[in-house]
């Protein structure tokens, strides 16, 4: 690994919290499939490891108060409103990309791939941005930026 590189990751390296998680379409339109006040964290290690959380606030307690015993809507609201993976990464430098190896992921088909996010990345700010999704018959981006947590 070269000086920039080293550099780079120690910036990157620390814990994230979310200000904004959003989807925008090619039209200009803003989607917030969390909730414009979505809750989340990430962190990322000096030695090329991430972990990432984001849930949309207020999703319903499960009535039994077990997990083991939520109904299936329950279970629904929970899922759909909780994103979280974590696993190894590296930094493009030329393509000012983060490529995190999924190791483990509440949404297993998510574990063993790689997951692409473009950064930019100031002293306090990082915005993670989604190649190109197809969703129907639009592409749509994910945009998240987060806030350096002292």
């Amino acid at each position: 690994m070269n000086e920039e590189y080293t550099s780079t990751m120690q910036k990157l390296a620390g814990v994230w919290r979310l200000v904004t998680s959003e989807f925008r379409t090619a039209g200009g339109n803003v989607m917030y499939p969390l909730g414009e006040d979505a809750l989340g964290l990430a962190i990322f290690t000096e030695s090329g490891y991430m972990s990432g959380q984001l849930m949309r606030p207020g999703r319903p307690n499960f009535a039994s108060n077990n997990q083991a015993l939520g109904t299936p809507d329950e279970i629904q609201q929970s899922f759909l409103g909780y994103i979280a993976y974590y696993g190894r990464c590296e930094l493009d430098l030329q393509s000012q990309t983060i490529t995190t190896h999924v190791e483990g992921s509440m949404y297993p088909n998510w574990v063993g791939s790689e997951q692409v996010r473009f950064y930019e990345l100031g002293d306090d700010r990082l915005v993670l941005r989604t190649p190109p999704i197809t969703l129907g018959d639009e592409e749509i981006t994910g945009v998240l930026t987060w806030q350096r947590q002292q």
